[in-house]
């Protein structure tokens, strides 16, 4: 999870996993590395739900005041957080990016 702005290419050489990414200025699309990766706003509540734990950890660990005040208001920022996995790693992930990809296969 990135709380904050990345540097440019972001993604390029990123080989499994998958990242969070905080967006407030929306410069991150112009940031990021699209031959390695491809980056969404949250879609599923499976993985809206892993990023809160992440972040609620995180202020847990470090009582930072910045992550305090994301947490007061998630309602309203998690629509500013990027969704970020390499390519290779789409069909591998336990649960998919879209809780619609389930609902259509469920139909």
């Amino acid at each position: 999870v990135v709380l904050g702005p990345v540097g440019a290419n972001f993604g390029a050489g990123m080989t499994g996993g998958m990242a969070f990414i905080y967006d407030a200025d929306g410069s991150f699309a112009r940031r990021a590395n699209p031959e390695n990766i491809t980056w969404n706003r949250l879609s599923s509540l499976h993985w809206e739900a892993v990023l809160l734990g992440l972040v609620r950890a995180h202020h847990a660990a470090t009582d930072s005041k910045w992550s305090g005040a994301l947490l007061d208001d998630w309602g309203r920022v998690v629509d500013r957080f990027w969704q970020v996995v390499p390519k290779e790693m789409l069909t591998r992930l336990a649960h998919p990016l879209d809780d619609r990809v389930e609902q259509i296969a469920a139909e």
